[in-house]
């Protein structure tokens, strides 16, 4: 790739990530607007690095004979819940609902007879926001020790910042891949690649990276208990992007 290409594809890109749908390069128009010859490709781009966010998905759980009872119940875990994860340095803006529920259940078997008592259920879920990716086991062990009944997801990911960083590095690695192909069509075909016309992006996605937990705390004290232990993966973006170069014959 040459440096006025290089050039050209660092432009776009960049205003591409500024939020442009497309951007037109110095190409040579004919009369009409258009360049008289053009290579079309679409590159795939990828980036990848370590999560340095983790959430964790917990909920509080809760049976009983009434709704008041049930929700007495999630309210008296959720206090200690919330208690115990800012006693260990959660702040409170890193705790968030996703789903409070609490219903009537009847048997099935007997749904309408009235002389059944009913049983209600609820739960109370919660996204918890780690900033230390080393310490998710820790704070799995803390939310069970302190109310949580089921641990349903972990899941690891970028900081804004950091997510923007390796987006820029899959644009990048996009374009790249684009000019490439184009050169080796250019190659079989008699023509030579000149400018960017216009480049677009068809995809942008971040793949974070989901785990469960191996093993769960048994208690708080650590009686017998064995702490979680929590893998990590490494956190995809990819682009793609739909690049229109112009293009000229060799002879």
């Amino acid at each position: 790739m040459d440096r006025r290409l290089i050039g050209a594809l660092a432009l776009a890109a960049t205003l591409l990530l500024a939020g442009c749908a497309g951007v037109a390069g110095d190409a040579t128009p004919t009369d009409d607007g258009e360049p008289d010859r053009t290579i079309e490709v679409t590159a795939d781009g990828e980036a990848t690095a370590e999560p340095d966010r983790a959430t964790i998905t917990v909920a509080v759980e809760a049976r009983g004979n009434s709704s008041s009872a049930v929700r007495e119940e999630i309210a008296a875990d959720e206090e200690s819940l919330r208690s115990a994860l800012q006693d260990w340095g959660i702040e409170d803006d890193q705790i968030r609902t996703t789903r409070y529920d609490i219903r009537e259940r009847r048997p099935r078997s007997e749904p309408e007879r009235e002389d059944v008592e009913p049983e209600y259920v609820g739960v109370h879920r919660y996204e918890i926001e780690v900033h230390d990716v080393e310490a998710v086991g820790e704070v799995i062990d803390v939310a069970v020790d302190s109310g949580a009944d089921s641990v349903n997801r972990v899941q690891f990911g970028l900081s804004d910042e950091r997510e923007e960083d390796l987006r820029t590095t899959a644009f990048e690695n996009a374009v790249e891949n684009a000019d490439g192909r184009a050169r080796m069509l250019a190659n079989n075909t008699g023509l030579e690649v000149v400018d960017v016309y216009t480049i677009s992006t068809m995809d942008d996605r971040v793949s974070p990276y989901r785990a469960e937990p191996t093993a769960v705390a048994e208690d708080a004290a650590g009686n017998g208990g064995s702490a979680t232990s929590i893998e990590t993966g490494e956190v995809s973006v990819d682009v793609q992007v739909h690049v229109v170069f112009e293009a000229e014959t060799t002879e």
